[in-house]
């Protein structure tokens, strides 16, 4: 893959597939993005719960699994994170990333990298990873999540992971009460979750973009 570090509006970094011509994150604000998306819009919603088991599709530079990790240290909570990504990022590229603020969470950061594929690694007391280098149509498991970040290319850029098939596998790894969030707002999108069983709901969305979507899986 030919990736290049971009500076988004808010200063924070994307990489841009030169390839795919495609940013892993938007370029309206990066940081600000995966806050609003994947923490505000989704984790938040289970600030109440004990143990949080969250799927992400995919790793990609690891900036929505860091943010989970800082909002687990103000939180009394424990992560079960599980992640797929078909095309782990080179050392070379990700430890570029300017994600972290501190050494604390430096460290995090080169851990989450660091950490092996196939085998559920410990971050930290509350915190644990488990990383597939798969994709989505061959990804199973045994186990069901309270929350999905479903954060893959656009579906211009990779229909195939936006179609009704892929919501309804999605639907099915979703304990009941589960939520999926995404920063996509396409109407075909929002239409085939609901075929999948979601009850969708269209939130205000991250700067650059008016909607984003938050689909549940009730009863």
């Amino acid at each position: 893959m030919k990736l290049k570090i971009q500076i988004t509006s808010d200063q924070s970094q994307t990489l841009y597939n030169e390839e795919l011509d495609e940013t892993y994150h938007s370029v309206h604000g990066a940081l600000r993005e995966s806050q609003h998306v994947y923490i505000k819009s989704g984790l938040e919603e289970f600030k109440d719960k004990e143990v949080v088991k969250i799927f992400e599709m995919g790793f990609g530079t690891g900036l929505n699994i860091l943010l989970t990790w800082i909002y687990s240290q103000e939180h009394p909570q424990k992560i079960e994170f599980n992640t797929i990504e078909l095309f782990p990022l080179e050392l070379n590229v990700w430890s570029e990333l300017t994600y972290a603020k501190g050494i604390e969470q430096q460290e995090i950061f080169t851990k989450l990298h660091d950490a092996d594929w196939e085998v559920e690694s410990k971050i930290d007391e509350g915190f644990t990873l488990l990383k597939n280098e798969i994709s989505l149509k061959d990804y199973a498991s045994d186990k069901s999540f309270d929350l999905i970040y479903f954060d893959a290319f656009g579906p211009e850029v990779q229909p195939e992971l936006w179609e009704l098939p892929i919501f309804e596998k999605l639907y099915n790894m979703l304990d009941d009460g589960g939520v999926l969030v995404t920063y996509s707002a396409k109407g075909q999108v929002r239409r085939d979750m609901q075929t999948a069983g979601f009850t969708v709901e269209r939130l205000e969305g991250p700067p650059g973009k008016r909607e984003m979507l938050r689909g549940r899986r009730v009863g």
